[in-house]
């Protein structure tokens, strides 16, 4: 085997799984424990791009510090191929970890900032540190003057290979202080490809980007990740980076896992009220509904009847009020008629592609956001009638949890492609 080590072995499965973790802070200046996590069960199969989301100190980042091992839980166990990894040192733990501030050494390279990792990666005795130091020395000199290094004539190899994946080959020569944000972000996670990691960590690693910036970087991440086939946890605030770049997304809310599923399935299926208020942008429209007959709500005023799939949500339900969710393409423009919910338009955000209305039904005064074609036209201050697709309806009891007749399939787990790089010997 390489000192270097070598390219992941087919039959050796990176799943990486979170089995009952907690992570309690000691308290400071007289305060309580902070608990971040608290027993948590995650599993993420080998080759998956995960994508965690949550409110600020919900426990994302966290999660990712233990994974790395920067932080140790207070209970619970990580396994990363069925290895325990809790008790190893962060260097013994095969992971690669993008963080949101690049995290470059200002006085090397690209080229070396992308070799940093692989330098680093087995004890050297003197004499080979000496003649790798030399073999650098002399990279500048006339190629018959040059010290031979096989080792950093393999590191020179890999840099090359991932210089050229990410379009860095023009920068290797440069300091990170010469290099745009998008630049840096690249060499950031060129570094980590290098080393071949198990698993790829990422926190918030488009969050210093401009629009256009964050739109083609996401574009790369998501296509290397398919290219190398590494297990990835990804970190993120962003609606948009949720939605189109994880296989699956897990939602975090005070240190639990809320769900876990594909982005439309939490889209579609949100499990509690905070998974519907979270994910979307806007949020569902949450509105307060009463069951008045079997497969009849109540709201505003106007009765709407339940397609057949929810009808055995609400029985033995007569009476009771539920909180009832609607998209904001679940509800429509339309002409007033009895079963329609007139309401006073509030705001109107033109995206070009479409609006955006904020209307106030005029029964109840509840808020809701409807999401409208770009040639309708809506004033503020104007009357309009919203019709409700039944279809869209989603039910959440008293205890903010969903009514659901049933889970939708989860996925396949998703095919593994090996890293297309040079092995190392």
């Amino acid at each position: 085997m390489s000192i270097l080590g070598s390219t992941r072995r087919k039959d050796r499965l990176a799943e990486v799984r979170f089995e009952g973790v907690s992570k309690t802070y000691p308290p400071r200046r007289g305060g309580d424990p902070v608990t971040v996590l608290r027993d948590l069960d995650l599993r993420i199969a080998d080759g998956e791009f995960l994508v965690l989301v949550g409110p600020s100190g919900c426990g994302k980042s966290t999660l990712l510090r233990l994974l790395a091992g920067l932080d140790g839980p207070s209970a619970g166990e990580i396994f990363v191929a069925d290895r325990p990894v809790s008790g190893l040192r962060p260097a013994e733990r095969n992971v690669a970890m993008v963080f949101q501030s690049y995290a470059l050494y200002p006085h090397l390279s690209v080229a070396d900032n992308l070799g940093f990792g692989l330098r680093r990666r087995q004890q050297r005795s003197f004499g080979e540190q000496l003649r790798d130091g030399l073999h650098r020395l002399s990279r500048s000199w006339p190629r018959p003057l040059r010290l031979p290094s096989p080792r950093e004539d393999r590191i020179a190899a890999r840099i090359r290979t991932v210089a050229a994946m990410l379009e860095l080959d023009p920068l290797l020569e440069r300091l990170p202080k010469e290099l745009s944000g998008g630049q840096k972000q690249r060499v950031a996670l060129g570094r980590a490809i290098a080393r071949q990691p198990e698993v790829f960590l990422m926190d918030e690693p488009l969050s210093n980007l401009d629009a256009k910036l964050r739109a083609g970087t996401r574009t790369q991440i998501v296509d290397l990740q398919r290219q190398l086939g590494t297990t990835t946890l990804y970190v993120t605030h962003d609606q948009v980076e949720a939605m189109t770049m994880g296989h699956r997304i897990a939602v975090l809310h005070q240190g639990r896992l809320q769900q876990l599923g594909t982005p439309l399935e939490l889209y579609r299926h949100p499990a509690n009220l905070f998974v519907a208020q979270f994910i979307g942008s806007p949020p569902m429209n949450l509105l307060p509904v009463e069951v008045v007959g079997p497969g009849l709500l109540l709201l505003a005023g106007k009765k709407f009847a339940l397609p057949d799939p929810l009808e055995p949500l609400v029985a033995g339900r007569h009476g009771q009020r539920l909180t009832g969710g609607l998209r904001p393409e679940h509800l429509r423009l339309a002409p007033a008629a009895n079963r329609n919910l007139p309401a006073e338009v509030c705001h109107v955000e033109a995206l070009g592609n479409e609006q955006l209305l904020t209307c106030r039904l005029l029964e109840d005064s509840a808020l809701v956001h409807v999401r409208v074609g770009p040639d309708q036209e809506a004033r503020p201050g104007e009357t309009v009638h919203l019709e409700v697709d039944a279809a869209g309806w989603r039910l959440f009891d008293d205890a903010g949890e969903a009514l659901e007749p049933a889970q939708p399939r989860a996925p396949e787990r998703p095919q593994r492609r090996e890293p297309q790089l040079p092995r190392l010997g």
